[in-house]
């Protein structure tokens, strides 16, 4: 093994830190890669798995049958401590992942070697309102290693070396800009989107050109004066309206389409100052990949007080509904329904809930909630379901073409909701988030559980309850199996048609992450992360 000197490099500091022999490196990933992502499983080359974001692996080494054998082969212990939420991609030898709140890794696969590292030069009072000071991830598209930063940049990296190619401002984080998310690599753009809602921002999302990052279009998420949408919000309080877009989405090639959601509008808790129903705040985005332009949108949640984002990514797939085949989006979304829509005119085709909820009394036939009397947050608190953090979070879903289930990680808890001020300053530290707070109820009666539903109607079909919370995505793969984890550091795995357990290991400390699947020299691996370390396993 060669030593090698720290050397600073545009923005970054970059460390070359071996030049072990034998180790695979990352070769060009095109766009077509991508898009027939499922040709080649061994690697896992875009962060929702494939362009439909179902994180579905056609990979069954490791099933039902073999998954009890699974052995420990490597563990990575983070450099750069923190809130580790990565979600790593593999492309041919090389695994790359983000270290909190900004630092990219490439680890060599089969041993968990650190090949180099990049981290990025961060102001001295970051801004991260709303938002831990983590990453999810990265892309890849070229010879290219892309990355958000979390005080909103985008970095470009060889894939090779990890030397920075470019970098550009997505946003301003003295404006509270700042970024946690992957982005999302297609035929040669780059789309990011952006947080910090709880600052008072105007939310949008951006394509990047991949070879230089000039900025090609961006897309507001809340209509400005004069812009259909805007009579949906009182007076000027579009302005600092929120709805960022800090979460992955999903791609449809075919008929070149984005799909994005949306987050809360601004202030949180209390919408007296926003009377309407603030769009596209809470909504899913189908946008233009060449324009920038929204061809259709969908709103879960209508003047939304509970910050129940809509950022959760979407899922693409084709079924049979009614007789006929569909191509659809599914979300499970944070306001605790499930919805399928027609994904090529937003039109409403199933939904229904798939935890506990007490704000509404179900969906109409276009798919916006009935909703219950009093389902507001007051001064003194009313309880209401689901909690803040929503019957699912930011982590992803899947779904598995072969069960046509749908995996959901569902959290079940409620939480007593305040109202504050109605309207908010993003200029005064004491207003930040605005309206008000919440407290959410413990005990034995807030749980976590992986949900199977059917993917076209939302109908339980089994579950899996987890003791206490659970801050995991699932991964279902062509073995039969779904990989799930709890906070207590228990990762295992489910039969996928079942919901039965089938394997299980404690890590001892928190699974936040998303965990993948990947095949290097014909054997199988599953990667998870817990607390600061990387845990690969394969068969013996």
């Amino acid at each position: 093994m060669k030593a090698f000197k720290y050397i600073l490099c545009g923005f970054g500091l970059v460390a070359p830190l071996v030049a072990a022999q034998n180790v695979a490196r990352a070769q060009d990933v095109t766009y077509e890669d991508i898009l027939h992502s499922s040709s080649q499983p061994q690697n896992w080359i875009t962060y929702g798995g494939n362009y439909a974001s179902q994180r579905f692996s056609e990979l069954k080494q490791i099933n039902t049958d073999t998954v009890k054998n699974l052995k420990m082969e490597w563990v990575y212990q983070l450099r750069h401590q923190g809130i580790f939420e990565s979600s790593p991609i593999v492309v041919d030898g090389m695994m790359y992942v983000t270290e909190p709140p900004t630092t990219v890794t490439a680890l060599d696969v089969r041993t968990g070697k650190p090949v180099w590292r990049w981290t990025a030069t961060l102001p001295k009072h970051l801004l991260t309102i709303g938002l831990f000071p983590t990453n999810r991830g990265v892309a890849i598209l070229g010879d290219t290693v892309y990355v958000a930063t979390i005080d909103a940049q985008l970095a470009a990296l060889d894939a090779k070396t990890g030397a920075l190619k470019w970098e550009v401002e997505i946003g301003d984080n003295k404006d509270a800009v700042a970024i946690t998310q992957a982005p999302l690599a297609i035929d040669g753009k780059i789309i990011v989107g952006m947080g910090g809602g709880e600052g008072g921002l105007r939310g949008y999302i951006d394509a990047y050109d991949a070879k230089d990052g000039k900025r090609l279009w961006r897309l507001y998420t809340i209509p400005t004066a004069g812009e259909p949408g805007v009579e949906s919000w009182e007076g000027d309080s579009w302005k600092y309206g929120g709805a960022t877009t800090w979460n992955t989405g999903a791609y449809d090639p075919e008929t070149n389409t984005i799909f994005w959601g949306t987050g809360n509008p601004a202030p949180d808790w209390n919408g007296d100052a926003r009377k309407g129903d603030n769009l596209y705040s809470c909504s899913l985005l189908a946008i233009d990949a060449n324009t920038g332009k929204m061809k259709w949108y969908f709103q879960f949640s209508p003047h939304e007080t509970h910050d129940w984002d809509a950022a959760e990514p979407p899922i693409l797939f084709s079924a049979m509904i009614d007789g006929k085949e569909r191509k659809v989006v599914a979300q499970a979304n944070r306001n605790a329904f499930y919805y399928v829509l027609d994904r090529e005119t937003g039109e409403f085709l199933a939904g229904k809930a798939f935890a506990k909820e007490t704000w509404a009394k179900g969906l109409d036939a276009k798919g916006r909630p009935i909703e219950m009397p009093n389902n507001q947050p007051t001064t003194q608190g009313n309880l209401i379901y689901p909690s803040i953090t929503g019957s699912v979070n930011w982590t992803s879903s899947s779904y598995s073409p072969l069960t046509g289930l749908f995996y959901v990680n569902t959290r079940e808890q409620g939480a007593y909701y305040f109202k504050g001020h109605p309207t908010m300053d993003p200029h005064n530290p004491l207003d930040i988030g605005g309206g008000g707070g919440q407290k959410v109820v413990g005990g034995d009666d807030a749980y976590s559980a992986v949900r199977a539903l059917e993917a076209t109607t939302g109908d339980l079909k089994w579950q899996f309850k987890m003791v206490g919370d659970s801050w995991t995505g699932t991964l279902a793969t062509a073995g039969n199996l779904v990989f799930c984890a709890d906070a207590e550091g228990n990762f295992f795995a489910l039969d996928a048609t079942t919901g039965k357990p089938v394997w299980h290991v404690q890590l001892g400390n928190s699974v936040r992450a998303n965990p993948i699947t990947y095949e290097v020299d014909g054997k199988q691996y599953v990667e998870a992360a817990a607390g600061n370390s990387i845990f690969v396993f394969r068969l013996p």
